[in-house]
């Protein structure tokens, strides 16, 4: 019955998203074009003192990002630290400088990785003005980042200005994210999800024990940070716990809110770069790798092998009995498609095949479709990389979307290809040799090897789910992936605003007969091997430490 309820959920989710993709795409593409400012928005420019129809360079561009982002991480690791000081702390304790730096930059970043438990850890002020806060914006800086390279392929011969970075961040905000969470929160209110600013109290129960009663503003952190792809969770259990996720239509509610933007997005490219087949061929290639993905990880969750699993009639170990397996198996697929980090069921209780297809999701570079902006824009790169490949193949200077793709277009598309996997590896490389790293793994072995794996995944591409079994509430575990959270989440970006600029400043090139069509079947199978090709090449020998080894173990 389970599997029965996840499969009419999973087509009522793909059904939605369809039903979506033209409206809610259109308007992302409105958002970010249109020339008429609200007065609520005139209101913050003026505040920040900007003008908002002043056309930025991509330097200035990628510099207006950063400062945003370094007052961002300094505004929360102050929370953090101070919070005990603070208004609706709810007796909590300040966070530790190692704790607070990693908490500052996880939700600056869009990764949202937790090393502590939300009830415990953090009050209620840092809950709402820190990490909801930046549930927003740091979704609204991915889905800038696309915008500015969207209007560089759009533009032709201009001096390499892409945008203005604080009207599309003030936009994205006031049009797109703030009035679908008002709406997300208002149906999880509805559904159970608790929203009220009560600290948690204890409760005397009929039969003479004590129990306690959790509060907080739930609801209206859990729909940004599902619609935003950030991750996190106000408790500990995440989006497996009930007072987050009830029952099983708002978990099917949730994915939806996963997938949303990011499904619907490539339409909004599409339409700012003037040919919608672009856009559709785009979503075509997410939604194989995705439904591919999804497909795996059930088969893996319910042919789970061992006495228990088949007892049970499939691996239940770390997995709520209200939502079952193919459920949780498709929200671990949603969740590692699109950099969003949030959980239904443990992620190390995961078979050895079922956790290794939630590790390869984030491998991928989180493009299927990844999150919010940042999935789309890494997907275009990997498009790039697939016209570069068919041009060499027939000798002929590659293009894309009318723009010519030489060395120091190709060479910036390397670099930030290259960037998540050299961190991932040497990241893991340091927490296998270094004893403080090693201290905090529960398992040795193969699956010891996936949970340092997967932690340095998840903070690679800004994901923020984890294998519940490793310590990171550490000062190694702590420094080290908020290194490689800012690493992971700026130099990519700052690569992608260079190119936007050089495209920009590039003269479009009218289609001719031995232009690749990049809107074609065709050129989805190439991007979509591509993809794969591109992490095969580069984790399958750790894979098969980790994951495969396990697997056939």
């Amino acid at each position: 019955m389970t599997v029965l309820v996840a499969v009419t959920q999973a087509a009522l989710v793909a059904a939605l998203l369809v039903a979506a993709y033209r409206p809610l795409g259109d308007h992302l593409w409105r958002t970010l074009t249109g020339e008429r400012h609200l007065a609520v928005e005139r209101a913050g420019y003026r505040v920040m003192r900007v003008d908002p129809d002043a056309e930025q360079r991509w330097s200035a561009y990628a510099l207006s990002l950063l400062g945003f982002s370094t007052v961002s991480v300094l505004a929360v690791y102050l929370l953090a630290r101070w919070q005990d000081h603070l208004p609706l702390s709810s007796g909590v304790a300040a966070m530790d400088p190692a704790g607070a730096w990693n908490a500052a930059v996880s939700f600056t970043t869009n990764t949202n990785w937790q090393w502590f438990s939300g009830e415990s850890a953090a009050g209620h002020l840092l809950q709402m003005t820190g990490f909801a806060v930046q549930n927003f914006v740091s979704a609204a800086v991915g889905i800038a980042v696309l915008a500015a390279l969207a209007r560089g392929f759009a533009r032709s011969g201009t001096d390499g200005r892409v945008g203005n970075f604080w009207r599309d961040l003030v936009r994205v905000c006031v049009r797109v994210l703030l009035p679908l969470s008002v709406i997300g929160a208002i149906v999880l209110v509805s559904a159970g999800v608790v929203q009220n600013l009560h600290a948690p109290s204890e409760l005397t129960t009929l039969a003479g024990g004590a129990q306690h009663a959790l509060g907080g503003p739930v609801a209206s952190q859990e729909v940004i940070k599902e619609l935003g792809t950030n991750g996190g969770g106000f408790f500990n259990a995440n989006s497996a716990h009930p007072l987050e996720n009830p029952n099983p239509w708002t978990n099917a509610f949730e994915v939806l809110l996963l997938l949303l933007i990011p499904f619907s997005l490539p339409r909004a490219f599409g339409r700012m770069v003037g040919d919608l087949r672009q856009g559709r061929a785009i979503a075509l290639t997410m939604a194989t790798l995705l439904t591919v993905a999804t497909g795996l990880l059930t088969w893996a969750e319910l042919a789970g092998p061992g006495l228990a699993p088949a007892a049970a009639g499939a691996a239940m170990e770390g997995k709520e009995t209200r939502f079952g397996e193919a459920a949780s198996a498709l929200f671990a697929a949603a969740t590692t498609g699109t950099s969003t980090g949030a959980v239904n069921s443990m992620h190390d209780s995961l078979t050895a095949p079922g956790g290794g297809v939630a590790l390869v999701g984030m491998l991928l570079g989180e493009v299927a479709p990844g999150g919010v902006g940042s999935g789309l824009y890494g997907m275009l790169l990997l498009a790039v990389v697939t016209v570069f490949l068919a041009g060499l193949m027939v000798g002929r200077t590659p293009e894309y979307l009318g723009k010519k793709i030489g060395r120091q277009e190709i060479t910036l598309v390397a670099l930030n290809v290259l960037t998540m996997p050299a961190l991932v590896l040497v990241g893991t490389a340091v927490a296998l040799v270094v004893p403080a790293g090693l201290a905090g793994l529960q398992e040795d072995g193969p699956h010891g090897l996936s949970e340092a794996l997967y932690a340095l995944a998840s903070a690679g591409n800004n994901n923020g789910s984890a294998f519940g079994g490793l310590t990171s509430g550490t000062p190694f575990w702590n420094t080290l992936l908020g290194l490689v959270m800012l690493l992971a989440r700026f130099v990519p970006i700052v690569l992608v605003l260079a190119l936007a600029g050089r495209l920009s400043s590039q003269r479009t090139i009218p289609a001719g007969p031995g232009t690749l069509p990049t809107h074609t079947p065709l050129f989805v199978g190439l991007l979509v091997t591509v993809t794969l090709v591109v992490v095969g090449l580069t984790f399958v020998p750790v894979l098969s430490l980790g994951p495969i080894a396990e697997s056939l173990a």
